[in-house]
């Protein structure tokens, strides 16, 4: 291999290294900040910075090891005690870490201006005491007798590179090696090779369907009892899934981000304000993950601008002068649900609903809950003042808009003075989604589950018309009722006795459509339309058939949007006058410390016809058993104060709980954890990564059944 050769092949893993150290750089400076003064720390950032200049040495990137050197002489001060860790120190080594970040790859392409690297130091250094640092150490050592940092593979380098150089291809590949072990031996691979490995083994899943038509068909042979082919189809169920795994990446991924963009806006606007993560290792679809990165950024600039009150303003309101903004991951069932929260002002209710009014909107029959929900409305701001953040009426609607595109719905909570929080549910991944398929005349369509409230046979639920328009009961609320055939203008057996109701949400906002059959439920691999096709907004996606057709797969809110435009852009109210007062099941008690788990298991089960009552750990949940009567507790497990398991022995122990139905939902899976709750006198163990809306219902329903 020429020199040429050989350098182009070092640079390579440089920008592969320099790319990894930088991120790492910026996160441990953000905690550096946060923790104020930790030497191990500090010892770990002064490595990389360190490294990184060691490492540009070695490829002969000397512009880029000079700037790495003014960091390292910034850090050698706060290692030696001489400087303070203070945030203008912080600003300036992160704005150094993002101007490397792209300098790198400019110098690397031979683009970087002249003497860029001097603007950099000078940047780096005078944002902090004015001291120039930086230029190379007068008593630097030759290479050949120079002794390396045990963590760098040299400090100098002559350049042109020279083959002669004992640093060499392969010591540079075993420090990346040795690095990427650090990391759970994990390897780059191109995004396009892990999308083209889903594709193919999406296409070996349709042959297999196919070969079993073709064996029905052809042969007469019912291809399920036929060993091999049920063995494939198993061993690539199992593909499949790992396949998917591969594609799945934490939330971590995107938090350094958010935490940034926290940082430099609180700030910026001079506010004192805590970052938390929690659930930061819930894993999601790479290209879902990453769709989401610019509307989570929003929410948390949005909650630092909107939300955040000033500290002379959280002090008169009796609240601590630092605020909290807490992103809170967390995977149920084929979902995975995000949410942005903060302690600050909370969402003036009144204030939307003015704003709105001065927009012409007609919000005379809107809720108060339903009013929170113009925020996500093009050109609707409450902001006093425009700035570069906020004001222009621009952002919340591109949020829903975002989390639209990739199947998602976003939900609001707020309390005026006490805070707000905003909720992401997202399917885990789009590349294979469980759906629905139903009938309508001779077409199939799929439905998304994760957008399926429930599906009724027409007999079963009763038809009524307010105003001329359809509508049908379930679980004791009205839901506006359209023919699913009307909707998409296809032809339907329309009067057919096997007619069913199925009834889906998007947001806020649920409609039932009339199709004519429930063909099953099955996992369906979906592909993008092609560009060259008008843009449906009914449409999500497509899958190919085994017989080779096309089944075409619906967006809910889509769905929902044509069919209200085709009723007149009309909803149907909440309640009817005559209406009866829907039966309740009975009064549930639902324990968890995570908000959101205790409003999305309250939504299900209010939706199902029960009452509800949460507590947010064991402790307070017996003193709400104290002052009411309930009939089932379902409970988390891990909770501050008293967990689940605790709550269940006290509840066993009390001389008028004991016989009290006990469900845990928890997202311990293991047999011991299980034993260890149905031990402890629970009736029933749920594991959160296995949890939907039907198996959680079921399981109440058997175990209230049962104690009936």
């Amino acid at each position: 291999m020429s020199a040429t050769g050989h350098e182009e092949q070092f640079r390579k893993l440089f920008l592969q290294e320099a790319t990894m150290l930088l991120a790492r750089l910026g996160k441990d400076l953000m905690d550096l900040e946060e923790a104020g003064s930790d030497a191990e720390l500090i010892a770990s950032i002064f490595r990389d910075a360190h490294t990184l200049k060691g490492a540009a040495s070695v490829v002969g990137l000397d512009e880029v090891a000079r700037v790495a050197h003014g960091m390292e002489d910034l850090l050698e001060g706060v290692r030696s005690g001489s400087r303070p860790v203070t945030s203008p120190l912080v600003d300036a080594l992160l704005a150094a870490v993002d101007a490397l970040t792209t300098f790198i790859p400019a110098v690397l392409a031979g683009s970087a201006p002249e003497g860029e690297a001097d603007r950099l130091l000078d940047e780096l250094v005078g944002s902090v005491d004015g001291q120039r640092v930086g230029e190379p150490e007068p008593e630097s050592l030759p290479l050949s007798t120079q002794v390396p940092e045990p963590d760098t593979v040299s400090t100098r380098a002559p350049r042109p590179l020279d083959v002669s150089v004992p640093a060499t291809p392969a010591a540079v590949e075993r420090r990346v090696s040795e690095e990427a072990q650090d990391s759970h031996e994990t390897i780059v691979v191109p995004t396009s090779r892990l999308d083209d490995l889903v594709r193919l083994v999406g296409e070996s899943a349709a042959a297999h369907l196919r070969v079993g038509r073709v064996l029905s068909d052809r042969l007469g042979v019912d291809a399920t009892t036929v060993a091999p082919y049920r063995d494939l189809g198993l061993v690539l169920n199992e593909l499949q899934e790992r396949t998917m795994r591969t594609r799945m990446v934490p939330v971590t991924t995107i938090t350094d981000l958010l935490q940034r963009g926290v940082r430099d806006l609180s700030r910026q606007l001079g506010k004192t304000v805590r970052w938390e993560v929690r659930g930061g290792d819930t894993e999601l679809d790479r290209g879902m993950l990453q769709q989401l990165s610019q509307p989570l950024l929003h929410l948390v600039r949005n909650a630092v601008d909107h939300g955040i009150e000033s500290p002379a303003d959280r002090l008169a309101a009796g609240k601590p002068e630092q605020a909290t903004v807490i992103l809170h991951a967390m995977q149920l069932g084929s979902e995975v649900i995000i949410t942005v929260s903060d302690d600050g002002r909370g969402i003036d209710v009144s204030q939307v609903r003015e704003k709105a009014q001065q927009r012409g909107e007609d919000i005379s029959d809107l809720t108060d809950n339903e009013s929170l929900y113009l925020i996500f409305r093009s050109g609707l701001s409450t902001a006093r003042v425009t700035t570069n953040v906020s004001g222009r009426g621009v952002g919340l609607d591109v949020v829903r808009s975002n989390v639209g595109d990739i199947r998602g719905r976003i939900d609001v909570r707020s309390t005026l003075g006490v805070g707000c929080e905003f909720r992401i549910i997202v399917p885990i991944t789009l590349a294979v989604l469980p759906c629905l398929l139903v009938g309508v005349g001779t077409e199939r369509y799929a439905i998304p589950m994760h957008s399926v409230v429930v599906a009724v046979a027409a007999s079963s639920a009763v038809d009524a018309h307010a105003e001329g328009r359809p509508f049908t009961w379930v679980d004791g609320e009205p839901v506006a009722l359209s023919s699913l055939a009307t909707t998409l203008g296809s032809a339907s057996g329309e009067g057919s006795r096997e007619q069913q109701h199925v009834v889906v949400a998007a947001s806020t906002r649920r409609h039932a459509f009339t199709v004519d059959r429930l063909l099953g439920q099955r996992d369906v691999v979906v592909k993008g339309l092609s560009r060259l096709l008008p843009r449906l907004d009914v449409l999500a996606g497509a899958s190919v058939e085994p017989d080779g057709s096309i089944l075409l797969v619906l967006d809910a809110l889509g769905a929902i949007d044509r069919a209200r435009a085709a009723r007149g852009g009309e909803t149907v109210a909440p309640v009817f006058e005559g209406s009866e007062e829907p039966s309740r099941r009975g009064n549930v008690l639902i324990v968890d410390d995570a908000l959101t788990v205790r409003e999305l298991e309250r939504s299900i089960l209010e939706r199902a016809g029960y009452q509800v009552t949460t507590a947010s750990d064991g402790l307070e949940a017996l003193a709400r058993l104290a002052e009411i009567s309930v009939d089932l507790v379902l409970s988390d497990v891990e909770m501050p104060r008293m967990d689940g398991i605790g709550l269940t022995v006290a509840i066993r122990a009390h001389p008028t709980l004991a016989n009290l139905p006990i469900l845990l939902l928890t997202s311990l899976g293991s047999d011991a954890d299980r034993q260890r709750g149905l031990d402890a006198g629970a009736d029933a163990y749920i594991v959160k990564s296995a949890f939907d809306e039907t198996s959680l219902l079921s399981a109440i329903g058997r175990v209230l059944g049962n104690a009936a």
